[in-house]
């Protein structure tokens, strides 16, 4: 009997903390892999691009000094040298996703949790909700480990190449520099997890920490003489950590204790509150929304509506960025000769402004096929939960469901189209542009293929295998950015290369839109829809 009750006792120590750690391990493993790929491309493709002195003093010319730039992404330091490129190039990027991820993952594993009710049954046992939270914490904190492990690994494999040459502790200390806003942020979301009754509301809060951090930076990154306030702001404090351009540990002092800090302000809220409630209580009288309620394709729009506002945003931003850079880069013949050899590898005929665009707007579509890959990994969750369960009990069939799911994924995937070629026509028309609006349309629908594709595979995998669904998919996403990006580089094996989806599709500017690859890609994802939705009618519902 003794021995029985010590070994229930070890099973609710660690429960929670083994159940969180494994899911916040999978998400940190498919976003460190990515990190640590974009890093490695970023040192691979320096040399290529700048292959003399000159050209690394005039890229450093052109966009040293560029202030709209530096509020965006951060401010450009030693630009001439590779270690000021990549911590240029990716360094700004890293910490905002970094951010956006680990806010996201810690609301997802403990307000989410809680609102699914599985708390409850875990807190009928031998714990608390004060140590329950503790173990969340620990495997939030695994989750980072993962991610941090993935990325630093990955830079120190490009750091150590002969043509590089960063010392390991460097590219150790870049690894821990774009990965420290996700450990801020992971502490951040815990908190607001307890201050909040639902995981919307956590959302908010975390978003609206966020948001404040990054928009003081870019006052402080404006070049106003403001600079001191990135001490104001987290994000800021990850910009004076400096890697590879000047390493500033000390600054390290600030994240540690906002994430010690917080940490333990979640535990401590933790215990003094009811399942269910939060801090900040609801109002005491809500006004009923029954909005977006009318149907299984109105509901979608509902519980995905922020999820959608947040990829279209954001990705028509960086679509503007890019814009401005190929414009930029063109203008003042920066990397302008390697970057139309990389794109002419991959099928494009036309050089300047047009080659430069067409190869960031790969990127593009790597990131819009995880918009669809995330789509499917909601319609995955709703079922793993339990939601999908109430929602067929009434006069809702699976085909309806499963067709409004993928009508929503569909419009998400085509406004994002849409918006990313305006955004990127806009940021080359901030100086003129021989591209013109029909050009970057044609861009923008080039980038909509391969995750309409990605759309009808998920829903085939999510028929057939629901519980493998979501990993094999994001990872077929991975492979596919990983081959176009650094594939034509190291092989010229067409067997290889074909198995990216990207890969079938042309650098639109830089070359005319291929209607027949997007003929076939479309086709396909179609069938492979009609499959998965034929077999999920079939199935049984699969619970996590």
């Amino acid at each position: 009997m003794r021995c029985e009750v010590g070994i229930g006792d070890r099973r609710a120590t660690t429960a929670i903390a083994l159940t969180t750690a494994k899911r916040a391990a999978r998400s940190g493993a498919l976003w460190g892999l990515l990190f640590g790929v974009l890093v490695l491309n970023e040192v691979l493709s320096y040399h290529t691009n700048f292959p003399t002195v000159a050209a690394r003093e005039r890229f450093a010319q052109t966009f040293g000094g560029n202030a709209g730039l530096a509020a965006v992404i951060g401010p450009a330091r030693r630009l001439d040298t590779i270690e000021g490129f990549v911590a240029w190039r990716m360094f700004g990027l890293l910490i905002i996703v970094g951010a956006i991820w680990g806010l996201l993952t810690a609301t997802r594993l403990l307000r989410g949790e809680e609102d699914a009710g599985r708390w409850e049954l875990l807190l009928a046992g031998r714990t608390t909700r004060r140590h329950a939270t503790v173990q969340a914490i620990a495997g939030l904190a695994a989750g980072f480990v993962v991610l941090w492990t993935l990325t630093a690994g990955l830079a120190v494999a490009a750091g150590s190449r002969s043509s590089v040459d960063f010392p390991v502790s460097a590219s150790l200390f870049y690894a821990t520099g774009a990965t420290a806003s996700a450990a801020m942020f992971l502490a951040i979301g815990a908190l607001t997890s307890q201050l909040s009754p639902t995981r919307r509301q956590a959302n908010g809060l975390a978003a609206a920490a966020f948001g404040a951090s990054f928009l003081i930076r870019m006052v402080a990154d404006s070049g106003t003489g403001l600079a001191w306030m990135r001490w104001a702001s987290p994000l800021g404090w990850v910009e004076n950590l400096r890697p590879l351009t000047g390493s500033q540990p000390l600054a390290l002092v600030p994240v540690i204790l906002l994430v010690a800090a917080a940490a333990g302000a979640a535990v401590i809220v933790a215990g003094r509150r009811d399942l269910g409630a939060g801090v900040l209580a609801r109002p005491g009288s809500v006004k009923a929304n029954t909005r977006f309620l009318g149907g299984p394709v109105s509901l979608v729009a509902r519980l995905e509506r922020w999820v959608a506002v947040a990829w279209i945003g954001g990705l028509a931003m960086l679509a503007l960025i890019f814009g401005v850079v190929a414009r930029s880069a063109a203008e003042a013949n920066v990397g302008v000769k390697p970057i139309e050899e990389a794109v002419g590898r991959l099928g494009g005929d036309q050089g300047g402004a047009a080659a430069w665009i067409g190869y960031e707007f790969l990127f593009i579509a790597a990131l819009v096929a995880f918009a669809a890959a995330a789509q499917i990994s909601a319609m995955r969750s709703e079922e793993a939960d339990g939601y999908l369960d109430n929602l067929l009990a009434r006069r809702v069939s699976r085909r309806a469901w499963l067709a409004g799911r993928l009508g929503f994924g569909v419009a998400l995937v085509a406004v994002v189209g849409l918006v990313t070629g305006l955004g990127g026509w806009i940021g080359l028309a901030t100086r003129r542009s021989d591209i013109g609006f029909a050009a970057m349309f044609q861009a923008g629908l080039n980038v909509t293929a391969p995750a309409l594709f990605v759309l009808g595979v998920g829903t085939l995998l999510y028929g057939l295998a629901p519980r493998l669904a979501v990993p094999i998919l994001y990872g077929l996403v991975l492979w596919s950015f990983v081959i176009e990006i650094i594939g034509a580089s190291i092989t010229t094996n067409h067997w290889l290369l074909d198995t990216a989806v990207l890969s079938h599709l042309g650098p639109v500017p830089a070359t005319s839109l291929d209607w027949t690859a997007i003929a076939w890609l479309t086709g396909l994802g179609v069938i492979a829809a009609l499959v998965g939705l034929a077999a999920f009618e079939r199935r049984d519902l699969a619970a996590a």
